[in-house]
């Protein structure tokens, strides 16, 4: 089969499109071919060599695809839910090698799609709308009227949060670059905020003297201190990347890793509990291990689309052996919504 393969850790020119073996499926797995494939910036991490638990090079990356079940091998532990078969348009959760064309994948991770869903869109719910709706409702138990600030909101998380959010009646804060201003107004920003003109702590502050429920948070550094400033009682700050440890040229730097972790705050638990807020947590592929939790949680994010609450925001498209390309135009900080690597 055709995969996309880094063949040392660094910037987007690592990648090279080669015929690999194809996957043989064990028991308890699902053989899935391929059709589209998520684009994640955990997989700009695990290309440059900063996402945890990252193979050695050559590797093929990648954490989400949709496509259609080929065979499924039965014995071993299965998941919940509806059994698969043959032809069943899927969505799955493999822990890397997402880049290819067919994937073997433990069927606890393999979720049928609604009837009519397009792949794209099925490869662009998982990760995004999961870690969304797992830090909002389910570790975060946010009710209508909460506040929240997401930072970098026309991301692909991002723009899954705010979709979540005005479906559940929340106010919505939301930084982004001045060229994503007017986009952020279009999705139902309820105060967009351009981070290169303005203090997103003093805008929140201005809206909110008391401090917020909730803020998102996906850079690290400096920011997660910036951004527990904005919380009030209950508040809870939200940490699910450190995109500040990568920089535009995609390129692995020691340097910028040190200086984004030397900034990171130290919360003392003693003051939370004075203060009376949170620090949360999300890393998808640790819930995994939950699987009840995270399928009832997928079912819910299948009724919301199916009832047209939330609908993926796919920024662009291209072709698997593209996908330097594609991660590029994410490290330019180009996407607005979801980038999608296609397979034909």
């Amino acid at each position: 089969m055709r995969a996309l393969v880094v063949r040392r850790y660094g910037p987007p020119e690592v990648f090279e499109s080669q015929q690999v073996p194809d996957p043989q499926a064990k028991a308890g797995e699902v053989l899935i071919r391929v059709k589209a494939i998520g684009v994640n910036f955990a997989d700009l991490l695990q290309r440059m060599g900063l996402y945890p638990a990252t193979p050695k090079p050559p590797f093929i990356p990648g954490l989400e695809i949709a496509g259609v079940v080929e065979k499924i091998v039965e014995g071993g532990r299965r998941g919940e839910g509806e059994e698969l078969k043959p032809g069943d348009a899927v969505v799955a959760l493999p822990h890397f090698n997402a880049y290819a064309e067919w994937a073997a994948v433990p069927a606890s991770v393999v979720y049928r799609l609604p009837p009519g869903m397009p792949f794209e869109d099925g490869a662009a719910i998982p990760v995004n709308y999961l870690t969304a709706h797992h830090a909002m409702f389910t570790m975060g138990n946010l009710q209508p009227g909460d506040r929240i600030l997401i930072h970098g909101a026309a991301g692909g998380v991002a723009i899954a949060a705010v979709q979540l959010a005005r479906a559940k009646g929340l106010v919505v804060f939301g930084t982004a670059g001045p060229a994503k201003q007017e986009y952020l107004r279009k999705i139902g920003v309820d105060h967009p905020i351009d981070y290169e003109k303005s203090n997103f702590v003093e805008v929140v502050r201005k809206f909110a003297p008391n401090g917020i429920e909730m803020v998102m948070d996906a850079v690290g550094g400096k920011s997660f201190a910036r951004s527990y400033k904005c919380l009030g009682p209950t508040g809870r700050l939200v940490v699910y990347g450190f995109s500040a440890a990568a920089g535009p040229d995609g390129k692995r730097s020691w340097w910028r890793n040190l200086v984004a972790f030397a900034q990171t705050p130290r919360f003392h638990p003693l003051k939370l509990m004075g203060q009376s807020v949170s620090v949360i947590g999300v890393n998808l592929g640790q819930v995994q291990s939950r699987g009840a939790l995270l399928r009832g949680e997928l079912d819910e994010l299948f009724r919301m689309y199916t009832a047209g609450k939330i609908k993926p925001a796919i920024g662009k498209t291209f072709p698997l052996d593209q996908a330097a390309a594609a991660h590029q135009y994410i490290h330019d900080r180009k996407n607005i919504g979801k980038v999608i690597l296609s397979v034909k």
